[in-house]
């Protein structure tokens, strides 16, 4: 699990790594390659790893277990290379973080490729679903197998999307599954998409729109007239768009869009973290938080350390005062706590 510099964002996780796809501008393929060491002697430590067929009977795949290290004990974050892995070991990475977050899925892969096997990804979306506080962005040129796998459908924090970068293969927002959050990632922007595919930007829910980078010397940059139509449509259908900052130089910082849709713009807390944070009020069982409550402490006997026993609400709190016919307002409204014990009812 990273924190992401994607900005669209805020985690990427890769239970799955590597992809078949071969596009010539992909980063993800340039960066394995920095961190994968001597892929030629990691396939000779037969031990530490497992294959099996891949699901479109081309070359096995790779599983994981456990990290696969070097000889100077330092994690092979990629042992393979670019070739499809599945990590078993980064399964629990989301019950791990404990705010709710925006998390791209397989941001190293193409976890719906047509080489995953469909066991892998059951697993990915088990543990998303165990892990509800996020919400998970998947993105795949092969969203067929969206239907295909029987990906969970109906659920606010899962997102569905799909790469389009030229009119070529932008019907492949015809494959997004029904009844479900979808998006298109429109990157890199290779050419005008908007004169033959208006009716995608009344069927899904969000846009994202980069250029490519990196160094290619035949990178196509795009041109403005591009952008400003696919914005236009999604305006006028009320689609949100996400501009990444690659096109910066084109549109100018002034003209960047950067929305997000509702779902996306709230975080929840995980459950050890609610523990924390709330409890319930001992006279009226509000749950709230803890810091917008009295801290209710109790002892013994005297001289003996308060212990913490509950918490009130600061309206029950002035009943309570009220009932001991204690009329002191201003210790209603700055106590943070109260504590009752030996001889406390003449302080």
């Amino acid at each position: 699990m990273n924190k992401s510099k994607i900005e669209w964002c805020d985690h990427t996780w890769n239970p799955i790594t590597g992809c078949r796809h071969n596009c010539s501008y992909c980063y993800a393929k340039r960066m394995t390659a920095r961190f994968a060491g001597d892929v030629r002697l990691n396939l000779m430590a037969k031990k530490d790893y497992s294959t099996e067929p891949a699901a479109d009977n081309s070359e096995n795949v790779f599983i994981l277990d456990k990290p696969m290290l070097n000889e100077t004990g330092n994690t092979l974050v990629y042992p393979f290379g670019f070739e499809p892995t599945y990590h078993k070991y980064r399964m629990d990475y989301p019950e791990k973080l404990k705010m709710g977050n925006n998390i791209f899925v397989g941001a190293m892969a193409d976890i719906f490729g047509k080489w995953v096997p469909g066991e892998w990804i059951r697993d990915v979306m088990e543990t998303c679903l165990d892990n509800p506080i996020h919400n998970y962005l998947f993105l795949t040129k092969n969203p067929e197998r969206y239907t295909e796998v029987g990906v969970p459908a109906g659920l606010e924090n899962m997102w569905y999307g799909t790469t389009i970068t030229c009119d070529a293969d932008a019907d492949r927002f015809n494959y997004l599954p029904a009844g479900c959050n979808t998006f298109v990632s429109i990157e890199p922007l290779m050419g005008d998409i908007v004169s033959k595919h208006n009716v995608m930007f009344r069927q899904v829910d969000w846009i994202i729109i980069g250029a490519e980078t990196g160094r290619n010397k035949n990178k196509i940059v795009p041109e403005l007239q591009w952008i400003k139509d696919i914005v236009v449509k999604a305006d006028y259908n009320s689609v949100p768009v996400f501009m990444k900052d690659s096109l910066i130089p084109i549109v100018g910082e002034e003209n960047m869009r950067r929305e997000f849709p509702k779902q996306l713009q709230h975080s929840e807390i995980s459950p050890k973290l609610k523990a924390k944070l709330f409890d319930g009020c001992a006279s009226c069982k509000a749950h709230l938080r803890k810091s917008e409550m009295i801290t209710l402490l109790a002892r013994s006997k005297r001289g003996e350390q308060p212990k913490q026993f509950g918490f009130m609400c600061r309206d029950c709190f002035k009943e309570f005062c009220k009932d001991l016919g204690l009329d002191i307002p201003e210790l209603i409204g700055l106590a943070e706590s109260v504590t009752i014990g030996p001889g406390d009812e003449d302080e």
